[in-house]
């Protein structure tokens, strides 16, 4: 789907294509274009109409990159990730925007619907002046956006970990394995796309480049401090579940030798029994205790609890039980 703004004369309007007018030198128009699940009509407008290069345009077109930026003759290309919200019930996916940023246009490519796009497409039909500050105070409110949604999610990871931390302590004979690792797939999803996406921002507050104007890079600088803190948050949310799971392994190995343990001893205690009355239960001669043939039951019955009596107190003296 193809969403064209344009601001012309002081207002801000949709036009149904792209004047290629608007790419004069001496063009006074800023348009904004927003391509979301682009097609092979969206490869010809990026490649005939705007001019970008082959590898950027086959980068735009592609589902899945890492975020980065590269610096073209009268371009900026940009690739950052947004956050999807309610995608997973428990969890949340990521998906890369694409931007081209030049004099008087910027260019976005998605394949998903993005929260920030749409509201700043509201934004800007509402508020005329938004779109006649430049392309690049456009840019700077999607990516502000864009990093913005993150908290909630960062929020509900942290509430996540901690519900799974009082399973752990507080309910050991639980089993939050699967919960663990989901969280950490999570958490790894959430670093392998800040670490990058920190750096590509950091590069926008340094000015260095021709398309992002002094006074717009100190607002990415605050852009880029958001992202440095969830970076961190997301190296001690690592920490804090590789610890989890390394205490939830403890405890269930612990809770395994203390079964063993209960098991070993009751075989233990039942052994020397079990081969008086073996002994006994032989058809062959044995030696007899005082009494008649009905006293021996009790003579080895009185054996057999004293024999057990004597080594559950030699356990329990040596702390075995």
């Amino acid at each position: 789907m193809l969403t064209v703004l344009v601001h012309k004369n002081g207002t801000t309007t949709r036009a149904p294509v792209v004047d290629p007018a608007w790419l004069r030198p001496e063009a006074t128009e800023n348009f904004w274009v927003d391509i979301e699940g682009p097609g092979e009509n969206d490869r010809r407008l990026l490649s005939e109409v705007m001019h970008f290069h082959d590898l950027s345009v086959e980068d735009a077109l592609a589902e899945t990159h890492h975020p980065k930026i590269e610096s073209y003759d009268n371009y900026l290309y940009v690739i950052l990730h947004g956050i999807q919200a309610h995608v997973e019930p428990r969890g949340f996916v990521t998906a890369d925007v694409d931007f081209f940023l030049g004099r008087n246009f910027l260019v976005t490519i998605r394949h998903v619907p993005s929260r920030s796009i749409a509201e700043q497409q509201d934004v800007c039909a509402r508020h005329e002046q938004i779109l006649a500050q430049g392309p690049a105070s456009l840019f700077h409110r999607i990516v502000d956006r864009m990093v913005d949604h993150y908290r909630p999610e960062i929020d509900a990871l942290e509430d996540r970990l901690e519900a799974i931390e009082h399973q752990v302590f507080e309910r050991p004979k639980s089993n939050p394995l699967k919960a663990i690792l989901t969280i950490k797939r999570d958490i790894a999803m959430l670093r392998r796309v800040t670490l990058p996406q920190r750096d590509a921002v950091g590069r926008l507050s340094r000015r260095e480049f021709d398309q992002i104007p002094d006074a717009l890079s100190y607002r990415f600088r605050d852009v880029y401090d958001h992202l440095v803190q969830i970076t961190d948050e997301a190296v001690f949310f690592q920490d804090r579940v590789t610890g989890l799971l390394d205490a939830h392994l403890s405890s269930q190995s612990n809770r395994l030798n203390q079964v063993m343990k209960v098991l070993t001893v009751i075989a233990t205690i039942f052994m020397p029994p079990t081969v008086l009355a073996s002994m006994y239960g032989m058809n062959v001669q044995l030696p007899h205790f005082p009494g008649g043939l009905a006293t021996q039951f009790w003579w080895i019955l009185a054996i057999i609890v004293a024999m057990s009596s004597g080594m559950v107190w030699m356990f329990k003296r040596m702390e075995w039980m």
